[in-house]
């Protein structure tokens, strides 16, 4: 009887604390239609924000903020798609929007009632992926390359993708993990498109990509950085903004953006169909435009800015960096993600898997 006293006991302490915690996070994921119009219902990437400008913006405006997140694309999109959760601003990456933009998951952009669209960086905006700018504003951006322990790599040669494929560098690189990202380097490091469509050449990409194994020690997400700062590896393929933090925690690694070819993306404000407060949505997008606003944002996620206004606020040693602000002249030669249909979507998504099957081995 005593041991059945405790059981129940327990099982009371448990659902009054569940209840506790229902309670503390609740108002961060209620994202019901019945929302108030004092609310504004934010769907973000996670800790891709500085929660003290929620805050902020709360105590300037009057609004109150719900903030929930999402860990990929496909996920967001599916959830705008199947509607029954109200969300007010959304940022998808360029990759998805002429998707959404096709399902009208999307709501075109008043830029009448946009205020610092002036201070954006003129090579992000009319991008293919949304032309004229009718849709999205640029948010973050960067690019994708190599990173490389130039201390116990010193005569490494990486100058491009190609040169992963050298022999010298068995067991020492670490592959991001996505369809995109894995094909884009096989298909580049062959003079290919990122955006290939011809089933010959995503299947000699394909290949190619599997003769890396041995060179493969790990393909991986955001685990890279962490192992590359202990050196677990010596080369890894990453995010711009990664590669920041990585080189900012061991400065025996670089950054290396391919010479004749590469990745820029972008990561987009948008107001999705979804949208139950679109003067919220409105306020919120030029609060964070706000110059002040986006030097802060740009210190806690450590992306480089598309927003001229707050770069100019920032230091030397931020801006210079060529990691974060890479030469000009390489953006120039540099391929945005483009959507290309689900058939080949999943095309990717299996030749990767199908190589990946190697590469983990």
């Amino acid at each position: 009887m005593k041991n059945l006293m405790l059981f129940f006991g327990g099982i009371v302490s448990i659902i009054a604390l569940l209840s506790g915690v229902k309670n503390t996070i609740a108002p961060e994921n209620d994202v019901s239609g019945g929302a108030d119009d004092n609310t504004v219902i934010v769907y973000n990437w996670g800790d891709y924000i500085d929660r003290d400008l929620l805050t902020k913006f709360e105590e300037e405006t009057g609004y109150h903020v719900v903030y929930d997140t999402f860990d990929s694309n496909e996920a967001m999109e599916t959830k705008i798609s199947q509607g029954g959760s109200r969300y007010d601003v959304v940022f998808p990456s360029g990759s998805i929007i002429p998707k959404m933009v096709e399902k009208d998951l999307l709501v075109p952009l008043d830029h009448d009632r946009i205020v610092g669209m002036e201070h954006m960086s003129d090579f992000l905006m009319d991008r293919a992926f949304d032309p004229g700018n009718q849709y999205t504003l640029p948010y973050f951006w960067g690019t994708v390359g190599i990173l490389v322990n130039t201390t116990e790599l010193p005569d490494h040669g990486i100058k491009n993708w190609i040169d992963l494929w050298d022999p010298k560098f068995e067991n020492q690189i670490f592959l991001l993990d996505g369809a995109r990202e894995g094909m884009g380097v096989a298909l580049q490091s062959l003079g290919l498109s990122l955006n290939e469509t011809n089933a010959d050449n995503l299947n000699r990409a394909a290949d190619h990509l599997y003769d890396l194994t041995p060179n493969i020690q790990a393909v991986l997400n955001n685990e890279i950085r962490s192992l590359l700062i202990r050196e677990h590896a010596l080369i890894g393929v990453a995010y711009s903004g990664d590669a920041a933090w990585v080189a900012s925690q061991n400065p025996n690694v670089e950054y290396i953006l391919p010479e004749d070819n590469g990745v820029v993306w972008t990561d987009n404000f948008a107001i999705p169909s979804t949208v139950g407060n679109i003067d919220g949505a409105y306020a919120f997008i030029n609060f964070m435009l706000e110059s002040e606003n986006a030097k802060q944002n740009v210190e806690y996620v450590e992306y480089a800015t598309p927003h001229e206004g707050a770069k100019a606020l920032l230091p030397t040693e931020v801006t210079g960096n060529e990691s974060l602000y890479p030469d000009p002249e390489l953006l120039e030669k540099m391929e945005d993600y483009e959507y290309l249909g689900q058939e080949l979507m999943n095309t990717y998504n299996e030749l990767f898997l199908q190589a990946k099957m190697g590469l983990q081995q």
